[in-house]
């Protein structure tokens, strides 16, 4: 009788787990990648995206709700029996959503409020690095215009300002001269990106930059890949910032050494200082750093996956990311083995004309069903809706094409093709996504054949 009652329990708490519903909370490239990872697993019963995109629309069902009125957000969960929500972007993270639902008793995947911090404001990572030795730039911090064009007479340049709060991957600026620092404080004090009490100046890090993922569980952490993204609007990284053109996966920078160092100098003391303000960690921690040397040097915090990283490491990952994320709202990190493709991957972001300045939205996109995903080639929806069956652009980063093989250079060759293919008139692209680490292994290859390496 009691093996009897055993295994009825051991079919209940099964089933229950092989039929999740899940919640995916945002509508954009990476959100469309976490939903094409997170429905593959065998634990999923149902999948919503709140709101998604035309490409959430294909593998979930797609809610139209304002996630960020947390009241009927819980509504929602509640009367669909959600078992987990996974939040994607960065602003309700801020605004602590995490907070809000664990309070409700709903399991949500993410950092709460006081960890949010780490992106939410860029003041508060700096005083952290401050107090805890985290190799960083110098900087200072000034609350009005006055006192920062003081101290930007005297400061060499090439300077970096930043407004402090969120600004969707925009509220950098890297001036060459005095007069552009100058306006680019009188900008953010003026409230391009929000309201602004002060503002950040930090000294220009000369090196490489690399982005370092890991994922935790309050308790214990686990590297979860390395990327490189491109920021700037134009080919050979010029032009405007913006959310980002591209990325490829993983890093060339990445090595034994540095890797230990990433984790003793930055990740470790930064968890602890999270601790010690009574917080723990769970969720995605995107480490954003310059390399000089071997050496890291924090540059800044994001507290979600990156955006089109994720859209490029996520196809790489072997084991199931649904177990990962529950592990981590379990604590119970440590038991589980995170492993990947021995590949390389690259996206290329298809965005609309005129972006990041004025674009047109709702310019139909035809063409997409002639596009076949495989294991090489996968195309995330970002700025796209669907309306009577047509897809159309929402946004200016439109399409994610992420391209999948052992050479950077053929990942890219194979994403192009299907982007001029797709020939959509109201759309560009950097040709050159990758061109640091692939013209460099051009390079060595020529001197390597001309010396007989």
């Amino acid at each position: 009788e009691d093996i009897l009652i055993l295994l009825t329990c051991s079919w209940f708490i099964g089933y229950i787990f092989e039929n999740m519903k899940i919640a995916i909370l945002g509508n954009g490239g990476r959100e469309h990648a976490l939903a094409v990872n997170i429905s593959k697993s065998s634990k999923v019963k149902k999948l919503y995206c709140l709101p998604g995109n035309a490409g959430t629309n294909l593998i979930a069902e797609n809610v139209k709700l304002d996630f960020y009125d947390f009241d009927k957000l819980e509504k929602f969960v509640k009367e669909n029996d959600i078992s987990l929500v996974i939040v994607g972007p960065e602003k309700p993270l801020v605004e602590g959503v995490v907070d809000f639902l664990t309070n409700k008793g709903i399991k949500v995947f993410g950092p709460n409020k006081v960890s949010a911090q780490l992106e939410g404001s860029k003041i508060f990572t700096k005083k952290i690095c401050e107090k805890y030795e985290i190799p960083t730039a110098q900087f200072g911090v000034f609350d009005s215009i006055e006192a920062a064009n003081k101290y930007l007479e005297k400061a060499n340049k090439p300077i970096v300002i930043k407004a402090d709060g969120l600004a969707a991957g925009k509220g950098v600026y890297i001036c060459e001269d005095t007069e552009s620092a100058k306006n680019a404080v009188v900008e953010i004090f003026n409230g391009k990106f929000g309201k602004a009490e002060q503002v950040l100046v930090e000294e220009f890090l000369q090196g490489e930059e690399m982005s370092y993922f890991v994922i935790s569980d309050g308790k214990t952490f686990k590297k979860f890949n390395t990327a490189q993204d491109h920021k700037r609007v134009g080919e050979g990284d010029n032009g405007k910032n913006t959310g980002g053109m591209g990325a490829y996966c993983p890093s060339g920078l990445i090595n034994e050494e540095l890797d230990a160092k990433i984790v003793e100098k930055i990740i470790k003391p930064t968890f602890k200082a999270i601790n010690d303000m009574g917080a723990v960690y769970k969720g995605f921690l995107y480490v954003g750093l310059m390399i000089k040397n071997n050496n890291p040097y924090l540059v800044e915090y994001n507290v979600r996956m990156g955006d089109p990283e994720c859209q490029t490491i996520l196809p790489l990952l072997k084991s199931d990311l649904l177990e990962l994320i529950l592990s981590c709202c379990d604590e119970n990190l440590e038991n589980s083995i995170v492993e990947w493709e021995d590949k390389k991957s690259i996206c290329v972001v298809l965005c609309s004309k005129g972006y990041p300045d004025k674009y047109k939205e709702n310019v139909e996109i035809s063409n997409l069903d002639q596009i076949v995903n495989d294991k090489n080639l996968f195309v995330y929806h970002a700025g796209t809706q669907l309306i009577n069956n047509k897809v159309y652009s929402t946004g200016g980063r439109v399409l994610n094409f992420v391209g999948i093989s052992d050479d950077l250079k053929v990942s890219r060759e194979t994403v192009i093709k299907e982007i001029e293919n797709l020939s959509w008139k109201n759309g560009f692209y950097r040709k050159d996504i990758g061109f640091r680490i692939i013209d460099k292994w051009e390079l060595y290859q020529e001197i390597s054949k001309e010396k007989n390496y």
